[in-house]
């Protein structure tokens, strides 16, 4: 109960503070409670919580739809623009909610949803909350014939509730990966083992990255054999891997999190085999594109003759439309262009359309890497063209 009351009182003064800023710029001092005083019990107060945590057993009947369905989670908050810690905790209760009943495919459609909005209420603002009338607009929705309603809606919530016995105050990883991110990087890190040139450029990348990981956890219900402290500093570690930042886990993490690298090696190297997988999809379809454009370029008369297409007869690659909720386009990002994982508007999956509960969805990441490094001495993979 003390850590409760420390955490509850910690995020109420932060939002009674917020309240009196709100003027001075969009982000809010209730989303940074790990710049406040109270960072410390409060991040205390969540690695007390994660102790007392439902088990997992991944005993569902349905578990081959999970994926699916924790893209569709994904859509729908990134249409709405929600916090992470709200899309993560949503997938969290679909997750324990699917591996205590033995729910119909189609009824998991009003249980995702409902479990976004729950977590919506739990982590966001009152004017944040997807309202009914938006939800049913949303082209997903129609192309699946879905109508929610307000009935079934709230009769969902109910159950939910029940079933966690109405305790929402359930840590993700996203609930500590803003915490880890405010010392990831140091002036005294070494990159390939020369000091940095660009600090501040660093932890621009360290943030994309570790959003990376965070949404690739969520991807595979493995992760939930981990902690979401660990899962969360995982992410972190694996993101100083990918980005070659020595050492790769500095003493000041471990003292932080209270995980030695031993602790997070079998979560980091789960990670990094996801991000290769990921990379070699990127470069594959990349290829793909390439020889599109190639053959595209030119046109065959019927005399023989080959001539060039002029560029401005070229339409860019459509992308990502939130009302038809399809995916982006896989697209080749520089360095200078990377967008992180959790800005891809469909869960992620270039390749994968949001269709009635396909046989199987293989989310992507389109992202250009072109170096090598190692984990342990036993992993190798592809590394990022970054130059700080």
């Amino acid at each position: 109960m003390t850590f409760d009351w420390i955490f509850l009182s910690a995020a109420s003064s932060n939002t009674q503070r917020a309240s009196c800023t709100h003027a001075a710029g969009p982000m809010e001092l209730e989303s940074q409670w790990w710049k406040g005083q109270l960072a410390g019990d409060i991040y205390h107060a969540l690695r007390y919580k994660e102790l007392k945590l439902p088990a997992y057993k991944g005993q569902s009947p349905q578990l081959s739809f999970r994926r699916y369905f924790a893209d569709l989670i994904a859509i729908v908050s990134n249409r709405f623009r929600l916090c992470p810690t709200a899309r993560h905790l949503a997938v969290y209760l679909l997750d324990l909610f699917m591996d205590r009943y033995d729910v119909s495919v189609q009824q998991l459609h009003l249980v995702a949803l409902s479990c976004l909005l729950l977590a919506s209420k739990f982590e966001e603002r009152e004017d944040h909350v997807p309202k009914l009338e938006s939800l049913n607009c949303l082209g997903c929705m129609t192309s699946m014939n879905l109508v929610l309603t307000k009935q079934s809606l709230l009769h969902m919530e109910l159950l939910l509730l029940e079933t966690f016995q109405w305790n929402l105050y359930l840590p993700t990883a996203a609930h500590f990966i803003e915490y880890y991110l405010s010392i990831a990087v140091h002036e005294t890190d070494l990159h390939d083992g020369w000091p940095m040139a660009n600090i501040e450029k660093t932890v621009q990348y360290m943030a994309k990255y570790a959003d990376y990981f965070l949404e690739v956890s969520l991807q595979d219900h493995e992760f939930l054999k981990f902690a979401p402290s660990l899962v969360a500093a995982a992410c972190v570690a694996s993101s100083r891997v990918v980005l070659r930042l020595s050492p790769a886990w500095p003493s000041r993490l471990q003292r932080l999190t209270a995980y030695l690298w031993e602790h997070l090696a079998a979560c980091v190297e789960r990670l990094l085999v996801a991000h290769d997988g990921d990379v070699k999809e990127a470069n594959k379809q990349k290829c793909q594109q390439q020889q599109k454009l190639q053959l595209a370029s030119t046109v065959f008369h019927g005399s023989g003759t080959v001539s060039a297409v002029p560029q401005y007869l070229h339409r860019p690659t459509p992308q990502f439309s939130q009302q038809n909720c399809q995916p982006v386009q896989p697209s080749s990002l520089g360095a200078s262009s990377y967008m992180p994982h959790t800005n891809l508007q469909a869960g992620t999956q270039p390749h994968g359309h949001l269709q009635p509960i396909p046989a199987s969805l293989d989310a992507k990441v389109s992202i250009p890497f072109n170096r090598a490094y190692q984990v342990n001495g036993h992993y190798a993979g592809a590394a990022p063209c970054f130059d700080i």
